[in-house]
């Protein structure tokens, strides 16, 4: 038997999942003392396999809770302990750009793979390391994609769309939802200057009179999106969209995008948003039915 678990605030990514396993699942109750802290209470009995849902997009509090909800688990019966985390976060730090700065994907995922048995994610930010098992060192880590997914939906949506990614890191997600359907791709060349402050070069390829999706893992300030898409009307774009994995977007970052020109903004449910357009309980499902 596997009990699902996860947290009040994610509960229906957590039935559709559940419910596409076929699997039972519950809620870990909260309670929020006035000094910060947190109390979690957990059912009182668990199987021996147990996978814990969640997102870590706005990470800092959720991590202390999660942490210690892993721990309590193990204490409560759980001999395999599987961590879905459609975000994860705190994987952009991957070396020291400058001296002293701490390597944050690094140490999140020694800390992940003292409490997991294996850490499931999709679109994780890595760039220089292969693989997931890299970043939780003596478990296994799995990243899943779902920009085979959002190639899909964008054909569906868009006859003949142009993929475009905002910026060089884009290049995976872009070519993995282009080439299956034959679509026309390419990536920008961004100068970021600070969070909110990027210089986007287009690619060569001709958009005029063509429907552009600007096509990338996660959108955070929108900022390079808000470039990009202005650079693609200005060479004469038909229309501009966006999708993305993780609908972030931070403060006014929708409103930026929109006033920018873009028409439709379309997500996956990895992070809880009005944009939400493709669900990843599918892509979840098949690998928990393997981890």
């Amino acid at each position: 038997m596997t009990l699902l678990l996860c947290f009040d605030d994610e509960t229906a990514l957590a039935q559709r999942l559940a419910a596409e396993l076929g699997w039972a699942s519950a809620v870990i109750a909260r309670h929020h003392f006035p000094d910060g802290e947190t109390r979690l209470r957990l059912p009182p009995a668990l199987p021996q396999r147990v996978v814990l849902l969640r997102g870590l997009h706005h990470p800092n509090g959720k991590l202390t809770e999660l942490l210690l909800a892993a721990s309590g688990a193990r204490e409560l019966g759980a001999q395999r302990l599987i961590l879905v985390s459609p975000y994860l976060a705190y994987m952009r730090q991957d070396m020291a750009f400058t001296p002293g700065e701490v390597v944050s994907q690094r140490h999140l995922g020694r800390l992940l793979a003292g409490v997991f048995d294996a850490v499931v994610t999709v679109d994780p930010h890595l760039h220089r390391v292969s693989t997931l098992d890299e970043v939780v060192p003596g478990r296994r880590g799995l990243a899943l994609s779902a920009a085979p997914l959002l190639g899909d939906f964008i054909t569906r949506q868009v006859s003949g769309a142009v993929l475009i990614g905002p910026d060089e890191e884009s290049q995976p997600w872009v070519r993995a939802a282009a080439e299956p359907h034959g679509l026309a791709h390419a990536i920008c060349r961004k100068q970021r200057h600070g969070d909110r402050d990027v210089d986007v070069a287009l690619p060569a390829i001709d958009v005029q009179g063509r429907a552009v999706v600007l096509l990338d893992d996660v959108a955070s300030t929108g900022r390079t999106l808000v470039a990009a898409a202005r650079g693609a009307l200005a060479r004469g774009a038909a229309s501009v969209d966006v999708a993305v994995t993780h609908a972030i977007f931070v403060g006014d970052a929708v409103a930026q995008v929109r006033a920018a020109g873009v028409r439709h903004i379309w997500s996956t449910d990895c992070v809880p948003h009005a944009s939400n357009a493709v669900s990843v309980v599918p892509l979840l499902a098949a690998a928990l039915r393997e981890a």
